[in-house]
């Protein structure tokens, strides 16, 4: 009997395992055309004297979703990116490309005219600057400690392409 029960809430307990990211924020919006948003994020940052840091990635992606929820649940990284970046999650998501040919598209073209960052992995970081030029390509392997993200890391990351720091103000 104990052997059951104990089967039995192994089996209850296994969708909640299996769904642990579905806790975390969906932050991809997988319907936007991603050079629009990346053209509007350029016109943004270079009104605010800002860069724009792409996070490339999807809501499929749990490293993904993972760091979108560390630093917004950071006030330091928070204030950091706020003050400096325009921040922006950029789905490409290759799994819906069979039922979107439009989409695939898209999602070569911006990845093209990102330099092909998904060569690191995911999540995957583009720094441009306020003319849309890529300043920098960050693979996330180098932010990550443990089963999350190095604050210390993050912040260093953030710091060493904020738009005074490339200036060397």
């Amino acid at each position: 009997m104990k052997k059951f029960l104990a089967l039995m809430l192994f089996f209850a307990l296994l969708p909640v395992a299996a769904g642990a990211q579905d806790g975390m924020k969906k932050v991809y919006d997988e319907q936007v055309n991603q050079l629009t948003q990346i053209d509007q994020a350029v016109k943004q940052a270079k009104a605010d004297g800002k860069y724009v840091v792409c996070q490339v990635g999807g809501n499929w992606c749990p490293w993904c979703l993972r760091f979108a929820d560390f630093i917004t649940k950071d006030a330091e990284i928070a204030k950091l990116v706020k003050d400096n970046f325009v921040y922006i999650h950029v789905d490409y998501s290759p799994k819906s490309f069979k039922e979107d040919p439009a989409r695939k598209e898209r999602s070569e073209k911006m990845m093209k005219r990102l330099g092909n960052p998904g060569r690191f992995g995911y999540p995957v970081f583009v720094v441009l600057d306020g003319k849309g030029k890529v300043l920098h390509t960050q693979d996330s392997s180098f932010l990550e400690e443990g089963k999350g993200y190095s604050k210390d890391k993050v912040v260093r990351f953030f710091k060493n392409w904020t738009p005074k720091a490339v200036r060397g103000e």
